[in-house]
């Protein structure tokens, strides 16, 4: 499926989405973030999907946040109701029920950043550049990215970046934990593709419980996050591909799992 802003690609089990406002580096405007909800609302009833890709168009940026010609023209009311839109993208992407890898290239600041941070595994190429200016218009992120990025890089780096602009290459980010690999430019969907690929051949409910089980999980205290658990991996004893993946470990052989 493609529209104006946002372009679907669909490989096998794999969805790829594409922001593209290349012209504009990709900035953020409201028909976009409306367009990548509908997106990701589709995708949410697909059940041979086995996860996500989001990545930008062109080779300068990933997303460079919104859109500043429509974050000016915003009065107070306006301005709230677009932190909520934004956030409540984030969220859909954080909650997808399968994996989003954000396929980074080029500049990821501001909310193009804060997209990022909502997803599950980030890989970047060796290009990457990080960062959350939103000071430097005076305001401050508004999609998640004052609660996402201290939990990811802890608070110190995270208010370095906030309070003095501070952006981080590819290779700042892997050390801090914020990207989970870098590769060459050229290779970045590829790689994303073949860490999509890995993931497919496991089992697709064990797959979604384990992202349910850590993204609920990590909000609550660690007694009711492993009372959780317990549910998630119990439920999963019903299931065809438990069993499934218990005989192919007998029988030494590579388990084929249909996702019942």
């Amino acid at each position: 499926m493609t529209t104006s802003q946002i372009i679907r690609e669909q490989r096998d089990s794999v969805a790829i989405l594409r922001l593209n406002r290349p012209e504009k580096l990709n900035a953020l405007s409201r028909e976009m973030v409306d367009s990548l909800s509908d997106e990701l609302r589709q995708l949410k009833s697909q059940t041979s999907l086995r996860s996500i890709i989001l990545t930008g168009a062109g080779e300068r940026a990933f997303c460079v946040g919104t859109d500043i010609g429509e974050l000016s023209q915003l009065d107070e009311d306006a301005a709230r109701n677009f932190s909520v839109r934004g956030q409540t993208l984030c969220s859909q992407i954080e909650s997808s029920p399968v994996p989003v890898i954000a396929a980074i290239d080029g500049l990821a600041v501001g909310g193009g950043c804060e997209l990022a941070l909502a997803c599950h595994i980030r890989i970047a190429s060796k290009t990457a550049r990080f960062g959350l200016p939103e000071t430097k218009l005076g305001v401050i992120p508004g999609y998640g990215g004052t609660q996402r990025l201290p939990r990811e890089v802890g608070q110190s780096l995270a208010l370095e970046m906030m309070l003095a602009g501070r952006t981080l290459s590819a290779e700042e980010a892997l050390q801090h934990g914020l990207v989970n690999r870098i590769t060459d430019q050229s290779e970045l969907i590829m790689e994303a593709e073949s860490l999509a690929g890995e993931i497919s051949k496991l089992a697709p409910l064990a797959i979604r419980a384990c992202l349910n089980a850590v993204t609920r999980g990590l909000e609550l205290p660690l007694k009711d996050g492993l009372a959780l658990e317990t549910e998630i991996f119990a439920s999963l004893f019903g299931t065809e591909d438990m069993r499934e993946g218990t005989r192919a470990f007998f029988e030494k052989r590579p388990p084929v799992f249909k996702g019942a």
